[in-house]
């Protein structure tokens, strides 16, 4: 099974799944109040270290889950317009399940370049570095392994705050320069989850780090996420070619790109539209409007339909990639005994553009010795 955007190693239509999708269990897998998967599920010894699963909790009884397999968001349980705890959070019970295929994305974070990069090849300083090409004929998420599939160091800093660290030696995966890394997930008394990401290099090298986290505000298993309202503050987008590499950046207007105002995922995702068979429906990256700035903004509003979830992110980063599920299968069971069926969670992943690398034009992703590579995003919760 294909998870993701920036995360799918292949395409095709999916439009066969749809009834299975209709057909899920619509509020029986999702009706009892949500609970926090057993941290003894995600005790294990990966790779020669430790994994666990390390849980944060605030005065309104939000909890965020994270196991440092990954560094993953494992479970986000929020209350829902009836006070009700929801996990908003798709992803499996046991680090076991995490560990198998890799093509399950859900939670992670992503490194050291979230997104494709066209053909595997960049250049530096006058220096070509092939990747790995691990989603067709591109490079993916870091490639074979990444950061997703790593086991980071945690420190759960007090109830609220943990903090995962991870050393990317010179040349893995291709990429240059010893790169270290600190992720700070903090879970704040507004109901925010903020997602703070540091990095150094010795050596200049590329940086596009993300979370790449399912969302179904409804809850896991409560059927499609096509009634989710979504609004982006975005005027222009990158369009992609066949395998999803960005061909320039064009406008929204007058496109089913265009979610300045708050409009149903599911409204236009069957326009005949060139990008949206591309992508099997929305896989795109969106340019933020006033976006990549040092000041944390909002950019998107996720509300659900049947819960009142509504979730502002907010980030420094310049782009958003708003993926739909396009590529999800039913391949896998997840925590609550439900599957991960077709467009049954959508991903927001705050971002650099993919392939910046090689297109000027983009922001840059070059991080040099001597420099710090910051940024935050937040995902902030609340019911109406």
């Amino acid at each position: 099974m294909m998870l993701a955007s920036s995360c799918s190693q292949n395409s095709g239509n999916q439009e066969n799944t749809t009834t299975q999708t209709e057909n899920a269990s619509e509020g029986n897998t999702a009706s009892a109040e949500a609970k926090l998967p057993a941290r003894a599920s995600f005790q294990k010894t990966i790779d020669g270290k430790q994994t666990d699963l390390f849980v944060l909790k605030n005065k309104n009884n939000v909890q965020a889950a994270i196991t440092n397999y990954g560094g993953r968001l494992v479970s986000l349980l929020v209350p829902d317009k009836n006070g009700k705890l929801t996990d908003v959070s798709i992803g499996f019970g046991n680090v076991e399940d995490y560990t198998k295929g890799s093509d399950t994305f859900f939670g992670a974070t992503i490194g050291r370049y979230g997104n494709r990069i066209a053909k595997g090849k960049f250049k530096l300083e006058g220096k070509e570095y092939t990747l790995v090409t691990n989603n067709g004929a591109n490079h993916l998420h870091g490639g074979n392994k990444g950061f997703s599939r790593v086991v980071w160091d945690a420190k759960q800093v007090d109830d609220k705050t943990l903090e995962l660290t991870y050393v990317s030696k010179d040349m893995e995966e291709g990429y240059p320069g010893n790169l270290n890394v600190k992720v700070t997930y903090t879970l704040t008394d507004d109901n925010e989850l903020r997602i703070g990401y540091e990095a150094t290099t010795d050596k200049t090298t590329i940086v596009n780090l993300t979370n790449h986290t399912f969302f179904n505000l409804n809850g896991e298993g409560s059927g499609d996420i096509l009634g989710h309202q979504l609004q982006v503050s975005a005027d222009r987008y990158n369009p992609v070619d066949s395998t999803l590499i960005p061909t320039g950046i064009e406008p929204v207007k007058g496109t089913p790109f265009d979610f300045n105002q708050s409009t149903a995922i599911g409204a236009r995702i069957k326009d005949e539209h060139q990008q949206l068979k591309y992508g099997g429906g929305y896989d795109h990256n969106f340019v933020l409007t006033g976006g990549g700035g040092k000041e944390l903004k909002k950019v998107a509003t996720a509300v659900g339909d049947k819960s009142g979830i509504a979730m502002d992110v907010l980030t420094m980063e310049p782009g958003l990639q708003f993926y739909s599920g396009n590529f999800m299968e039913a391949g896998h069971t997840l925590k609550n005994g439900s599957k991960d069926a077709y467009r049954t969670a959508f991903c927001l992943e705050t971002q650099h553009f993919p392939d910046s690398p090689n297109q000027p034009a983009f922001p840059s992703t070059t991080l040099k010795p001597g420099q710090t590579y910051a940024t935050t995003t937040v995902y902030k919760f609340s019911a109406k």
